[in-house]
């Protein structure tokens, strides 16, 4: 586990990998930024957060995927330049990997559930939060 100053600096170096993750960035880099070396810091992080900080990078970009995917009308070719990726087939195998469907699937299939294009679907916002939400109980 890491003293707290070391957990300072990684969680500085974690918010600098979520503020940036859109560029491309080097484990060198933001090690450097730490102030360890980069291999102390990957196990470092590891032990810290459970993941390396390139399987946080990629489950970030992801995310953002998804949500550009379902809301925007951007072509998957510029969603991938977009969150970060400059090759569409790496993007394409590491959402297929984290998602369980390539992205034009992925969009298909949520588009095909909303009513309206470029809307969330309502069909997926699990209904006691709806109704939180709305402050209506269901009868």
């Amino acid at each position: 586990m890491a003293t707290n100053y070391k957990f300072e600096r990684l969680n500085a170096s974690r918010d600098y990998i979520a503020d940036n993750f859109q560029a491309s960035l080097k484990l060198s880099g933001i090690a450097k930024n730490s102030y360890m070396s980069q291999y102390h810091f990957l196990r470092v992080f590891k032990d810290t957060y459970g993941e390396t900080p390139n399987e946080f990078l990629i489950r970030l970009r992801v995310a953002e995927a998804k949500k550009m995917l379902i809301t925007e009308n951007f072509s998957v070719s510029e969603v991938c330049e977009k969150v970060g990726y400059t090759s569409l087939g790496s993007f394409s195998s590491l959402f297929l990997k984290q998602v369980g469907m390539v992205p034009t699937l992925y969009r298909r299939k949520l588009w095909a559930m909303s009513a309206e294009p470029f809307r969330f679907p309502a069909q997926v916002i699990p209904a006691c939060f709806a109704y939180r939400f709305l402050g209506k109980l269901p009868k």
